[in-house]
C-alpha cells in the first residue's frame, strides 16, 4: 500500500467527488511530508552528531564496495553551537555604578551610551568572546552590567573597565620621529614593510598600537588638547548636501589650544584618540577659531552617532565604581546546564505521559507535534544566536507547558462535541474552531507580558522573556497547524467506529 493511501480510504461515489478527494489527499500528503522534513532538519541542527556519525559509517561502508568508491561521500551536517550565557558557560558578572553628579540631566543618556560603547570596545580589545555590556537604570541609579563569559584574568579586565575614558587630539609626527619609534619596536624586514603605509592605514596602525604601545605612537604626537577641554559633540547636517556631520564645541581654554593646533597643521591630519586608539583622523582645511569645529565626510547616520558618543565619552567623563562582582566557574555552569536539561526532559516526559493516558490518540498526535515543536524552537535559538541562560531555559520549558495547554483546550472541546453526537470529522473541526479564540487571547496576553519584561527587565529577565515569546509563537503553529494536519492525515472511516480512542463513548440510540 502506498504512503498516500494511508491517509484517507478511497471510495468512489462519483468521478468528480473522487477527483476532488484525491487532490485534497495529495495536498495533505505533501504538507505532512514537508513537516516531517522540517522536523528532521531541525533535529539534526540541534544535534548534528547523529547525522555526522551515521554519515561517517555509511561513507566507510560505501568505500568498502568497489563500484561505489567513485560516488561522493555524504557531507557532514554543519555544526552551529548553542550560544550559552554566563551562568551556563562560566565567567564573571560585574555591576558598575556611574557617578553622574557632574552631568546635566539632558546629557545623561548620551554620557551613559558613550561610556557603554567605550567599555565594550575595551572588552573586545581584551579578547573576550561575546561580551555583554548593558545599561540598567533603576530610579536615580545608573548602572552598567558587564558579563564576561569564559574570562580568565579577572583583575586585568576589572582594571581596564574601571578606567575613565581618555580623549586626546594628536598631530602628525615627522618622518624621522616615525622611523625612530618603528625602528625601536620592529625588526628590519617588518619595518621596511610598514613604514610607508602604517600612518595612512588605521587597520595597520591600531594593531601596532595594541602590540607595541610601550614604544610610543609612530604617527601622531600629543598636542596637550584632551577631553577636559571639549564641551561636547553633537550630530548635525550639512545645509547644502544634507549629509550628517559631527560638530565640536570647546571651552575657552580649549578654543585657544585648538586654534593654535589647526593653524600649524593646515593641510595635515589631526587625529582624535580615545583610550589610545584613533577614532577619527580628519584633515585640517583652515585654521579654526572660536572653539567650534565640524568633522565631515561620507558618514552614515550610525557612524556619526557612534563617533559623537565616543567623543562625548571622553568629553564628559563618567567615573564608574564596581559595586558587585560574581564569578561563576565553568564546572558550576556545566552542572547547571545538565540539571536544566534533566529537568526539561523529565517535564517533557511527564507531559507526554499525561497527554497519551488522558486523551489517547489525539494525545499521541499532540506528543509528536510537541517533539517537532521542541526541535524547531531549539533550532531557532541556534539560528538567531539566542543566548541561553538558566532563566532562558526556564522560559523555554514554560513554553512547552503552554503548547500543551492549547492542545488540552482543543481536545476537551472535541470530546464534548463527540458526546453530543457530532461526527468525528465535525468534532475535530469544531474543537479547533471553538478553542482558537481562547488560545489566541491567552497567548496574546502572554506575549504582551513578555514584551513588558523584555523592555523593562535586566539581561536575565530579558533572556526569559525572549525564549518564552519565541516558544509561544511556535507553539501556536504546532498546536493549531501541525496537530490538526496530523489528525486529518490519520483520519479514516474505520476510526469513526472507535471514538473511544478520542476519549469519548460512542453514542447509542
Amino acid at each position: 500500500m502506498r504512503l498516500i493511501d494511508l491517509f484517507v480510504k478511497r471510495e468512489a461515489p462519483g468521478r468528480g467527488a473522487s477527483f476532488v478527494k484525491q487532490r485534497k489527499t495529495s495536498r495533505l500528503f505533501w504538507i505532512v511530508l514537508a513537516i516531517i522534513l522540517l522536523a528532521f532538519f531541525a533535529a539534526f541542527l540541534d544535534y548534528p552528531k547523529a547525522w555526522n556519525k551515521s554519515a561517517d559509517w555509511l561513507n566507510a561502508k560505501k568505500n568498502e564496495v568497489g563500484f561505489l568508491k567513485g560516488v561522493p561521500n555524504i557531507p557532514q551536517f554543519f555544526n552551529l553551537p548553542f550560544r550559552l550565557g554566563l551562568d551556563l558557560l562560566g565567567g564573571t558578572h560585574l555591576v558598575y555604578e556611574a557617578d553622574l553628579s557632574q552631568i546635566t540631566s539632558g546629557n545623561i543618556n548620551d554620557a551613559m551610551q558613550g561610556v557603554r560603547d567605550v567599555i565594550e570596545r575595551r572588552v573586545n580589545a581584551f579578547g573576550i568572546a561575546e561580551p555583554v555590556v548593558q545599561i540598567d537604570t533603576v530610579g536615580q541609579h545608573h548602572r552598567l552590567i558587564v558579563e564576561l563569559a569564559g574570562i580568565r584574568d579577572i583583575d586585568q579586565a576589572i582594571k581596564m573597565i574601571g578606567e575613565t575614558p581618555f580623549l586626546e587630539f594628536k598631530e602628525e609626527t615627522t618622518v624621522a620621529e616615525r622611523d625612530q619609534v618603528l625602528g625601536s619596536a620592529l625588526d628590519k624586514s617588518t619595518f621596511d614593510q610598514v613604514k610607508d603605509s602604517i600612518c595612512a592605514n588605521p587597520n595597520i596602525l591600531i594593531p601596532y598600537l595594541r602590540a607595541y604601545s610601550a614604544s610610543g605612537d609612530p604617527c601622531y604626537k600629543s598636542t596637550g588638547l584632551n577631553g577636559k577641554y571639549l564641551s561636547g559633540a553633537q550630530i548635525n547636517y550639512d545645509q547644502t548636501t544634507y549629509r550628517p556631520l559631527v560638530t565640536l564645541q570647546f571651552n575657552n581654554e580649549g578654543a585657544k589650544l585648538f586654534e593654535e593646533i589647526t593653524k600649524r597643521n593646515v593641510g595635515k591630519k589631526v587625529a582624535i584618540y580615545l583610550d589610545g586608539e584613533p577614532i577619527s583622523i580628519p584633515t585640517v582645511q583652515d585654521a579654526i577659531s572660536g572653539g567650534k569645529a565640524q568633522i565631515t565626510g561620507s558618514f552614515t547616520e550610525q557612524e556619526v552617532k557612534t563617533l559623537a558618543q565616543r567623543l562625548n565619552a571622553g568629553a564628559l567623563p563618567v567615573p564608574i565604581k564596581l559595586i558587585n562582582q560574581e564569578t561563576i566557574g565553568a564546572s558550576l555552569g556545566e552542572q547547571s546546564l545538565n540539571a536544566s536539561l534533566i529537568a526539561g526532559l523529565i517535564g517533557l516526559a511527564a507531559v507526554i505521559l499525561f497527554m497519551i493516558l488522558w486523551y489517547r490518540l489525539p494525545g499521541l498526535v499532540a506528543t509528536i507535534a510537541l517533539l517537532i515543536y521542541t526541535a524547531v524552537v531549539l533550532a531557532i535559538f541556534k539560528l538567531l544566536s539566542v543566548t541561553l541562560t538558566l532563566a532562558g531555559i526556564a522560559g523555554f520549558i514554560l513554553s512547552i507547558g503552554m503548547a500543551v495547554d492549547a492542545n488540552i483546550l482543543i481536545f476537551a472541546r472535541m470530546r464534548e462535541e463527540l458526546k453530543w453526537g457530532k461526527s468525528l470529522p465535525g468534532a475535530i473541526d469544531e474543537g479547533f474552531k471553538r478553542a482558537w479564540t481562547s488560545i489566541r487571547d491567552s497567548n496574546i496576553s502572554s506575549l504582551i507580558t513578555c514584551a513588558i519584561l523584555f523592555w523593562l527587565g535586566t539581561s536575565i529577565i530579558k533572556g526569559f522573556a525572549l525564549t518564552l515569546a519565541i516558544g509561544i509563537l511556535i507553539s501556536m503553529f504546532s498546536a493549531i497547524t501541525i496537530t490538526r494536519i496530523f489528525l486529518k492525515a490519520i483520519m479514516t472511516e474505520r476510526l469513526h467506529n472507535y471514538v473511544w480512542l478520542f476519549g469519548a463513548k460512542k453514542k447509542t440510540e
